[in-house]
């Protein structure tokens, strides 16, 4: 997938390897790389394997974890946000989240279509703040994006 401005230029690249999408086995476990469009890496996000709620670690470009993300047990909720909070690397604080906004009703059922927020430090490296977008794309495709009469 590439992220373009508003000039139609890409400024990222997001690339998913394929996995199994209903496996339970730890080499099926959903991740996304980051790039520019000049193939530098930028980090990616990788999920950990959990039995309840969902993990994923945020890594750098050198593959070291640099944040955590964690969701809730139930990913999708009606009338409510869906909150996925960003911790730092020791799980020790809170520093942002990713929420999967309530739509209303109407928009919820009848379409596809998604709205997210992400919240994170303003001085974050903006290298980090790339991946958080990827890794919005990672959650909307594995939890929010099911066809429902499949």
């Amino acid at each position: 997938m590439t992220v373009t401005d508003n000039n139609d230029q890409e400024v990222l690249i997001i690339k998913r390897p394929y996995r199994c999408d209903e496996c339970c086995f730890f080499c099926c476990l959903m991740s996304v790389d980051i790039s520019t469009p000049t193939g530098t890496s930028l980090g990616g996000v990788k999920q950990t394997c959990s039995v309840i709620k969902p993990k994923f670690d945020i890594r750098n470009a050198e593959d070291d974890t640099v944040l955590k993300l964690r969701g809730p047990c139930i990913k999708c909720r009606c009338c409510g946000d869906v909150e996925f909070d960003l911790y730092d690397k020791d799980l020790e604080t809170v520093i942002g989240r990713v929420a999967k906004q309530w739509s209303g009703l109407g928009k919820e059922w009848f379409t596809d279509a998604d709205q997210f927020g992400i919240t994170f430090p303003m001085d974050l490296d903006v290298r980090m703040k790339a991946v958080m977008i990827g890794a919005v794309f990672l959650l909307d495709f594995m939890f929010y994006e099911k066809p429902r009469n499949d």
